[in-house]
């Protein structure tokens, strides 16, 4: 059964958040790996509305190649622990689900040793009470098998006052191939459909070894249909994989504008790469932390085929294209 997470039990900290900010923390609890493996461990959340501030990892970059914080209105699985790569072959161990119910809201990513994320004054991730996200689900990645229990988690920052801005995470993500010997971009464009003013205010990158640089940008379209680009940010995914300022924290995406990303990749191994789960796959995602003075968007998720078969130029019919 998932565990219940009392947030007013957690020990009170000090930050310049709120003085009755406490944190909580999201563990695995002591599993014994395989190697390339996925796991998911679920807290369900009390009745009290919480606003989350800031996540700290409680593990290293040798242990977990990353980590995944869902939002779910219910866990995939009811059991302790499950096998929840559903890109990846099964664990025969444990039982297999996905990591929510329902759509997941990714709230946090971590990888390759990345620091503590403190949120911005005034913005929180709402959680808990009435809002849609009553359970949290944690996902390890383990690149490696390992013989002594693990137990890699999260620490979380949080407070019972209302934040008056929301926070939201918006994932772009593609699939596609990486060929043998040869280099590569994977591109991603979204439109904004939905009445919402977005503030971004940080952005992370990820990819697996072959990634040379993410980059995510907003575009607007002018009366005459000229495409006009503006950084979001842009980072080689080779550092710690940590969440960033954007390049300018006065920019604000609106419905109609169109958000995109693009990865460059190369692969100098003699075999094509498909984007995929394990650690001899490619992932090309970029990751914009935003908030709202209001609700924040209900669909955050990005997604193209990738290359071969998806361009900004052919497929999104966009101009104007940064090199």
């Amino acid at each position: 059964m998932p565990r219940r997470l009392h947030l007013f039990l957690a020990i009170s900290i000090a930050t310049w958040h709120f003085s009755d900010a406490t944190t909580s923390q999201i563990r695995m609890p002591g599993v014994v790996p395989e190697a390339d493996s996925y796991l998911c461990t679920s807290l369900e959340l009390s009745d009290q509305e919480n606003y989350l501030t800031g996540f700290k990892a409680l593990t290293t970059k040798g242990t977990a190649h990353h980590i995944l914080l869902f939002g779910c209105e219910e866990p995939g699985s009811d059991e302790l622990v499950w096998d929840c790569g559903e890109m990846n072959k099964p664990n025969d161990e444990m039982p297999r689900a996905p990591t929510c119910g329902s759509k997941p809201a990714i709230l946090y990513a971590w990888a390759l040793d990345a620091p503590p994320l403190e949120l911005p004054k005034d913005v929180g991730f709402q959680v808990g009470g009435y809002s849609n996200i009553r359970h949290l689900v944690m996902q390890v990645h383990y690149m490696h098998s390992k013989e002594e229990p693990d137990e890699t988690g999260l620490e979380i920052t949080h407070t019972e006052e209302p934040q008056p801005k929301l926070a939201a995470t918006m994932l772009l993500v593609t699939g596609g191939t990486l060929p043998a010997n040869k280099t590569e971009s994977f591109e991603t464009a979204c439109m904004i459909e939905e009445d919402v003013v977005m503030h971004p205010f940080a952005y992370r990158t990820h990819t697996h070894r072959h990634g040379k640089e993410v980059s995510g940008w907003l575009v607007k379209e002018d009366q005459s249909q000229e495409d006009h680009w503006k950084l979001i940010g842009r980072r080689d995914p080779q550092l710690p994989q940590m969440f960033v300022p954007v390049e300018d924290g006065s920019m604000t995406i609106q419905q109609g504008d169109m958000v995109t990303a693009r990865c460059f990749m190369a692969n100098n191994e003699d075999r094509d790469i498909p984007m995929g789960a394990t650690g001899e796959d490619e992932m090309c995602n970029f990751y914009v932390m935003y908030w709202t003075d209001g609700e924040v968007m209900r669909d955050n998720t990005c997604y193209s085929p990738g290359a071969p078969n998806y361009r900004w130029g052919r497929e999104a019919a966009l101009n104007h294209i940064p090199k």
